[in-house]
């Protein structure tokens, strides 16, 4: 069974005086975050309805059942807390398809099949996606000239580096 982690949504800012928060959602469907049990890097659990756009009341589960947070100053010290849900309850992809976070640990081999290295990390600043591979912490923007395949089930993807990277590279 498949225990990562993967990050679902970031609590914002607090939204008014009766603890509704403000969730930035990493979905492509906002809406599916209140169908899972969303945890916190501390174990918590907590359960999520909207109420509008990107605002939403959250409760903590816990033993004795789901605690509504309903005061602004508790609200205020749940802000940028990152929620998650284990990798196994996300749905089964389709082929050709996968999830970002899948791509971690495949090797990445140039276009003669050589390993030049593992996806240690997938980061997006906001421009587009990007590999970073080790050794070396080189990032590879994940497009489909830079990254023509891609296979899950094989465990590799093939790299093809613009020449600002492989110019980097050999420095």
């Amino acid at each position: 069974m498949d225990d990562r982690l993967i990050l679902m949504g970031v609590i914002g800012k607090p939204h008014g005086v009766r603890g509704q928060m403000r969730v930035h959602v990493y979905a492509e469907d906002p809406e599916v975050l209140a169908t899972y049990t969303l945890i916190d890097r501390k174990g918590r659990q907590f359960a999520l309805s909207w109420t509008h756009d990107n605002v939403a009341w959250l409760s903590e589960i816990t033993a004795s059942g789901a605690r509504r947070i309903e005061d602004r100053n508790i609200a205020e010290t749940l802000t940028n807390t990152e929620l998650f849900v284990p990798r196994a309850v996300l749905p089964t992809t389709e082929e050709e398809e996968f999830y970002l976070a899948d791509l971690i640990g495949l090797s990445a081999r140039d276009a003669d099949g050589k390993v030049i290295g593992k996806i240690a990390n997938v980061l997006d600043f906001g421009a587009g996606a990007s590999l970073e591979l080790n050794p070396g912490g080189r990032l590879i923007p994940f497009t489909r000239l830079c990254v023509p395949v891609v296979s899950v089930a094989e465990g590799f993807v093939v790299v093809n580096p613009p020449d600002e990277v492989e110019a980097e590279a050999e420095s």
